[in-house]
């Protein structure tokens, strides 16, 4: 498989979008640093050739930080993971921008509330950042948690998406 490869500028800094040949991002965040992309992937999914050109999504990408925060909504996105993670990754799509959930709110959403650790691990391997809104999981006590590109990063999505940036 042959995937494309395109970095933009974003006030969070550069972002970098890995799409298949049918524009589904397969992977994205928040560096220029294409490798750093292309290994969120485990290497079974990862593609044999990549190439730079221009994304489908990056026109979304462009829209979120111009204030439509459900222009990523609707980009296609394809990952491979394990039933759970499916299941999770889809329920992290379906958390609303500005609405942003526990770990154990999410656990719940997913079928377990006390799978926990499950719902932080479907966060950490979810390779789509922005498309697929991992960041819109927090700790119990409200605090950040971690996130692959930072907390500084998480912390702006979720200022922008609250209406205060």
């Amino acid at each position: 498989m042959t995937a494309l490869i395109q970095t933009l500028d974003t006030p969070d800094g550069s972002f970098t979008i890995l799409a298949d040949e049918r524009q589904r991002v397969l992977a994205s965040g928040w560096t220029a640093d294409q490798g750093a992309i292309i290994g969120r992937l485990s290497p079974s999914a990862q593609p044999s050739t990549v190439a730079e050109g221009e994304t489908d999504a990056a026109a979304a990408v462009l829209a979120f930080y111009a204030g439509d925060l459900s222009a990523v909504d609707t980009v296609a996105v394809h990952q491979t993971g394990t039933a759970l993670q499916l299941v999770g990754w889809a329920a992290l799509r379906a958390i609303a921008p500005g609405e942003p959930l526990t770990y154990t709110s999410f656990a719940a959403r997913i079928g377990n509330p006390r799978a926990v650790r499950a719902a932080a691990s479907i966060c950490a391997r979810n390779a789509p950042a922005l498309f697929v809104p991992c960041h819109r999981v927090l700790r119990s006590d409200g605090t950040m948690g971690g996130f692959a590109w930072g907390t500084g990063v998480k912390s702006s999505l979720l200022e922008r998406e609250a209406g205060r940036s």
